[in-house]
């Protein structure tokens, strides 16, 4: 174990997209230290949960997603709903874990998938396949196998003096081909990816490369299956970068209209905030100096929650005599 080295070839039009996405990366960069990111960042991990879902089939929209988010309640199939929850905890989560290690891969998976299998934070015990209809695309390796080939990944990843585009890249098919899950082996690979990357270059938690993938269903399937028909994970890598570059692409289309979102009001209500703390509406009233509860609430408070700015400690009860309010993580 961990000689393993995955099949691939890296194209010139891959060379060619790593430098287009590493000239991006730095002007986006540049972007997300300025002041008005914060709203774009949830706003990011909307889209991020939102593409990564939706691929799996899950319906709901980004709108929904945001009010699940802030502890609204929503009509829509539990499951749905479980999924999202999930997701949203899982990448509230996402810095806290090593890319590299088997019980951080593990216990990802339990947050992401709890409630929705029985197999939660486990390898799978069965076979499993891909079916495109009634056709069975791709069998993945049998279950007894999947512990040592996922050692075997892990220790090439961490090992491998590849480009971190690249090597992501070979990391995010090599794990759908082993399938190591008994479900969301799809939404895992995406996560982990994303994980992989944003060690190297922490922006990436921010860039929802999983709304575009989503953007490109059928072509991101389409290339799984041709790398897996050609035993080479580099027609995969070729997809994803271009997918990588398309979503900084987007992000420099839409920041420059964040600022102009951003109320005098809102940034004055940031601003009272000291680092962790929780204040009552009692408390950020009495820091600014306003007297009237309706006009604080209308033009402070509302505002800096739906743009993310400021959350609640207690999502699931507005209204909580115990509730407080906190500067957002983005």
């Amino acid at each position: 174990m961990g000689n393993y080295v995955p099949p691939f070839k890296i194209t010139a039009k891959s060379i060619t997209l790593i430098a287009e996405i590493s000239a991006q990366l730095e002007r986006y960069a540049i972007r997300m230290e300025q002041s008005d990111s914060l709203r774009l960042r949830k706003a990011n991990r909307i889209k991020t949960i939102q593409g990564s879902l939706a691929i799996e089939g899950n319906t709901l929209s980004e709108e929904q997603i945001t009010a699940i988010l802030e502890g609204k309640h929503v009509i829509a199939p539990l499951r749905e709903v479980q999924e999202v929850r999930n997701a949203i905890d899982t990448y509230d989560r996402f810095t806290n874990w090593d890319p590299y290690s088997e019980k951080d891969l593990l216990a990802a998976h339990g947050c992401m998938m709890k409630g929705l299998i029985d197999e939660v934070g486990q390898f799978r015990h069965g076979g499993v396949g891909v079916i495109a209809g009634t056709e069975v695309i791709h069998l993945a390796p049998p279950a007894d196998r999947v512990p040592f080939l996922v050692n075997d990944l892990l220790s090439w990843l961490k090992q491998s003096e590849d480009h971190p585009l690249v090597k992501s890249s070979v990391f995010h098919y090599e794990f759908e081909f082993i399938h190591p899950f008994a479900d969301g082996n799809g939404r895992m690979g995406r996560l982990w990816q994303t994980l992989i990357l944003s060690t190297w270059k922490p922006v990436f938690a921010h860039v929802p490369i999983e709304n575009l993938v989503y953007a490109h269903q059928a072509e991101y399937y389409q290339a799984i299956g041709d790398s897996t028909e050609k035993t080479d994970a580099g027609i995969f890598v070729e997809f994803l970068l271009g997918a990588i570059l398309e979503a900084l692409q987007a992000q420099h289309a839409v920041t420059p209209e964040v600022s102009h979102e951003v109320t005098p009001e809102v940034e004055r209500l940031i601003k009272v905030f000291k680092k962790g703390e929780e204040l009552t509406r009692k408390e950020l009233q009495e820091r600014l100096g306003l007297k009237d509860e309706k006009n604080f609430r209308q033009k402070y408070l509302l505002p800096a929650l739906a743009g993310g700015y400021v959350d609640m400690t207690v999502p699931d009860k507005p209204n909580s005599r115990l509730q407080k309010y906190k500067k957002s993580n983005p």
